[in-house]
C-alpha cells in the first residue's frame, strides 16, 4: 500500500482558506462611506454611535452590529460599551469591524428613509454628549498661535513679534485641565461661576490619542492619533484675590495673581465634540485646520494651522516626553487671536462673556459646538469665606 502524504492536500486547503479570508479581509479594509463617532443619550442611556450621511443620521453601533451578525457570514465581535474602549481597540481590529458595519449598511440600503431600522436616528432626535466620558488627562497648549501671542497689536507690532518668536520658539507650554465636571457636550450650558465676570472664549482643535506612547517622535506622532474633535478652552481672566501664595513675591510673575486652576479649571469650561472624526477621514490637520468662533452672530476668532507656533506633531513629541499618552487622552492645540486686547466688539458691549449669549465653535470637516452662556446667581450661605470670591471684590 502506497501511503500518500497529506501535506499537499493540507497545503491546498490552507490556500483556499487563506484566499477566502483575504477576500473577506479585503472587503473590510476600506469603508464605503466616511463616518464620525460619538456618544449619544438614546433611551436615557449613553450610546456609542456612528455619525453618517453628512452628519444627519446616528447609527447605534452595537445594535447595528447585532443586526449584521444575524447573517451567518459575519463572525461575532463584541462592541465596547464606551468611547475609551472603542478608541483602545480601534487599531487592533475593531476598525475593520466598523468598516464591515458601514459597508453592510450601504449594501442593504439601510441608511435610506424607506429602509431605516430602529437603530438609526435623525441627529436632532438624540442628545449629543461629550464624546469621551472621560479622558484620563486633558492637555492644553498655551499661547500656541502667533496672533494669540500678540493680542491687540498693530500689524507692524505683530509682524515684529512673530519674527522674534519664530527665531526663538523654545518648547511648547502645556497645562492640564480637569476632565469630569469641566468637559461638556454640544448643547450644554456654559456656566459662569458666581461673581466671576471676566470670562473669555477660546476655540481649539482637540487631538484624541489612539495608542499608548512615551517619547513619541514628531515623525511618528500621527501613528498615535485616533482622530480630532472641536473643543473650547473657556478661561477665567479674573485671577486670584490678594494675599496668600501665588500673589506678590510668590507669584510666577511678580504681582500677577496668576493661577492656572482658577483660570482654566471651573465646571463646564471644556466643551468637547460634537463627535470625533477618525484621522483617516480628516487628513493632515496642519494642512486642513480652519477653526472659527462666533458669538451672537459675530465672528470673534478665525484661524488656520499656519498661525501655529508649534505644530501638532511637535506638541505630541513634547507632551509624551513628560508623561505616557494613553488611548482616549486628549490634547488641545491652542487658540488664535481674538481674545484679550484683540477682542472683537459685540452687541453686548462687554469684553467678556455675558448671560444669554450664544457661542458656536466650528472646525471645517468636523462640526460645530453650540452653547448658551448662563451665570451662577448665588452660592450657599454657609461658606466660611475660603471660597473663590467675586472678581469685583478685589478688582475695580
Amino acid at each position: 500500500m502506497i501511503r500518500k502524504s497529506p501535506f499537499p492536500l493540507i497545503f491546498v486547503a490552507a490556500l483556499v482558506i487563506f484566499s477566502s479570508l483575504s477576500t473577506v479581509s479585503a472587503q473590510a479594509m476600506k469603508s464605503a462611506l466616511p463616518f464620525k463617532v460619538g456618544t449619544f443619550a438614546i433611551d436615557d442611556l449613553p450610546t456609542i454611535g456612528l455619525v453618517m450621511q453628512n452628519d444627519e443620521l446616528i447609527v447605534e453601533l452595537a445594535a447595528a452590529n447585532r443586526a449584521m451578525e444575524l447573517l451567518p457570514r459575519y463572525s461575532k465581535v463584541n462592541i465596547p460599551e464606551d468611547m475609551v474602549g472603542l478608541i483602545s481597540q480601534y487599531e487592533y481590529g475593531l476598525k475593520y469591524r466598523i468598516y464591515e458595519i458601514v459597508n453592510w449598511l450601504v449594501e442593504e440600503s439601510v441608511l435610506t428613509n424607506s429602509n431605516q431600522r430602529s437603530f438609526i436616528h435623525p441627529v436632532d432626535s438624540v442628545d449629543i454628549m461629550a464624546p469621551i466620558q472621560y479622558p484620563s488627562k486633558l492637555m492644553n497648549a498655551a499661547v500656541n498661535f502667533y496672533t494669540h501671542a500678540c493680542e491687540g497689536c498693530t500689524d507692524e507690532e505683530r509682524t515684529a513679534k512673530t519674527r522674534e518668536r519664530q527665531e526663538n520658539r523654545g518648547v511648547p507650554y502645556l497645562f492640564l485641565k480637569p476632565t469630569r465636571g469641566a468637559i461638556i457636550g454640544d448643547g450644554d450650558d456654559i456656566i459662569l461661576p458666581y461673581g466671576r465676570d471676566n470670562i473669555e472664549w477660546e476655540v481649539e482643535m482637540a487631538v484624541v490619542f489612539g495608542r499608548t506612547g512615551k517619547y513619541i517622535s514628531a515623525d511618528r506622532a500621527y501613528d498615535h492619533v485616533f482622530g480630532y474633535m472641536v473643543a473650547m478652552d473657556i478661561s477665567d481672566r479674573g485671577g486670584r484675590p490678594p494675599g496668600g501664595y501665588g500673589t506678590g513675591s510668590s507669584a510666577p510673575v511678580q504681582g500677577s495673581g496668576t493661577d492656572w486652576f482658577v483660570g482654566k479649571g471651573h465646571d463646564t469650561f471644556a466643551p468637547h465634540g460634537p463627535w470625533i472624526v477618525p484621522k483617516e477621514f480628516y487628513g493632515d490637520p496642519m494642512e486642513r485646520l480652519h477653526q472659527t468662533l462666533v458669538i451672537d452672530g459675530v465672528t470673534v476668532q478665525d484661524a488656520k494651522a499656519g498661525d501655529m507656533i508649534h505644530n501638532i506633531p511637535e506638541l505630541i513629541e513634547y507632551a509624551s516626553s513628560l508623561i505616557t499618552i494613553f488611548p482616549g487622552d486628549v490634547m488641545q492645540s491652542g487658540t488664535s487671536g481674538g481674545t484679550g486686547a484683540g477682542r472683537v466688539e459685540r452687541a453686548s458691549g462687554s469684553g467678556f462673556l455675558v448671560d444669554g449669549e450664544k457661542i458656536t465653535a466650528n472646525i471645517e470637516g468636523i462640526g460645530s459646538l453650540n452653547h448658551t452662556v448662563r451665570i451662577e446667581t448665588s452660592v450657599p450661605d454657609d461658606l466660611s469665606g475660603s471660597q473663590l470670591p467675586p472678581v469685583k471684590s478685589y478688582r475695580p
